[in-house]
């Protein structure tokens, strides 16, 4: 900042008892703004118009780098901005009004979690962990943390549960073993239930986790009939992703003929160097790949896929058409088995619904001791950075074992009896 550098990539800023890591500070008149890369979208849905909202924990993050270059004397003003998913910059204001009465500013928020902050780290406030299936396994607490929610059969170790359904319910209803046992006519009056913001139909679905988690013989099930596509050739689909250099570097499958585990085989597309010529050359081989498969049912895991073949397909329209697209991710032609079964027709005795949890619960487990997307990334940087042949097949090898979870899941789920509400 001293030199005037017009961006500033990855730098570490501080004052008093505050410490940033902003992605990147912009230059912009005679100070800075701060900007930060995320994996999903800059904006959350705030109505059933297509409204839009800034994320409020996207904004304490970018609200705390900006009070730090205020503090320096080094801030361009109350503001922030987020490169997101989709390769859209997203403006955070934080003074203008935000709600559907105009009640709030950004910045009144940040100044309320700080507030919260500074009272847990002075020990003047007492925090209560919550387990959340996105964020936790990433977490250096995370071991300590899970033995403390398990020692008290905490709610928000039920799937979807949340911490603020928790604090919610808590002064009534405090474990998973006290839901499980509750008469829910007692809690439900008036096509209503006496806790704020939780209807009777997601009660009665947590009453039914928390009964399934407590069993001593808790089986997963089907809460409705599901019918699939049928074909020949199966393929099961993951890809990774590098947000920060916004490269998609591996396309894996699984291909299966026949329904017979013994025909399986991993193909696997990867990108040489983290450019664009290189994504492009990628995408391109998975994309002729795909259609020599035809006919063929994919499988793949959450929307992710389809969010990057979209982008993909944005940054080089040759390799394919939009229409193409749509027409791969047709549910006739596509089943993503996280949003259209596991959410909708199946219940689990675990406490979240990521692939690596239900795939393990069946009895599948990755090679790799410590699996995961931010591993992968970390590997893929290591790979860039060295070119060692075990690095980049140690990519590979998670690749392919995400993808034979994607079968294994299927599989299971063929395999389930269909019960009602746990019955």
């Amino acid at each position: 900042m001293d030199c005037g550098e017009p961006l500033i990539y990855g730098g570490r800023i501080t004052v008093g008892d505050l410490l940033g890591d902003p992605d990147m500070l912009r230059k912009e008149g005679t100070g800075y703004i701060a900007g930060d890369i995320k994996s999903g979208a800059g904006e959350e849905a705030a109505g059933d118009e297509g409204e839009s909202k800034p994320k409020k924990h996207y904004a304490v993050q970018l609200a705390l780098y900006t009070d730090i270059l205020e503090r320096l004397g080094r801030s361009a003003g109350r503001r922030g901005f987020i490169w997101d998913i989709h390769g859209k910059e997203v403006l955070y204001d934080f003074v203008v009004l935000h709600g559907r009465k105009n009640t709030y500013r950004l910045w009144d928020v940040y100044q309320k979690y700080l507030s919260e902050a500074r009272g847990i780290a002075s020990h003047v406030a007492k925090t209560l962990p919550a387990y959340s299936s996105g964020t936790c396994k990433n977490c250096v607490w995370y071991t300590a943390c899970i033995k403390s929610l398990e020692a008290t059969n905490d709610l928000t170790l039920i799937p979807e549960f949340g911490r603020s359904k928790r604090e919610v319910m808590i002064d009534r209803i405090d474990s998973i073993r006290k839901l499980a046992e509750i008469n829910l006519a007692d809690f439900i009056t008036g096509g209503k239930t006496v806790f704020a913001g939780i209807g009777p139909s997601t009660l009665e679905k947590m009453h039914a986790r928390a009964k399934l988690l407590t069993s001593e013989n808790g089986k997963p099930y089907l809460r409705t009939p599901v019918t699939l596509p049928v074909a020949d050739i199966e393929l099961f689909f993951d890809i990774e992703v590098d947000p920060m250099r916004d490269i998609c570097y591996l396309h894996g499958f699984v291909e299966r003929r026949g329904g017979t585990n013994e025909s399986e085989r991993f193909v696997a597309f990867f990108a040489d160097a983290p450019t664009t010529t290189s994504e492009e050359r990628t995408f391109a081989e998975a994309w002729q790949y795909i259609q020599e498969t035809q006919p063929c049912t994919i499988y793949y895991y959450s929307k992710y896929e389809r969010t990057i073949y979209r982008k993909l397909r944005q940054k080089y329209p040759h390799v394919c058409t939009e229409a193409e697209i749509e027409a791969l991710f047709d549910p006739t032609r596509s089943v993503d088995l996280y949003s259209d079964l596991v959410l909708k027709a199946t219940e689990w005795p675990t406490r979240d619904f990521s692939i690596k949890t239900l795939a393990k619960h069946l009895g599948f487990f990755w090679r790799d001791t410590h699996p995961s997307g931010a591993a992968s990334i970390e590997w893929f940087y290591r790979w860039v950075e060295t070119g060692d042949p075990a690095i980049r097949q140690r990519i590979l090898h998670y690749n392919e074992d995400d993808c034979r979870a994607t079968r294994v899941l299927l599989d299971g789920i063929r395999q389930l009896d269909v019960q009602v509400s746990g019955r």
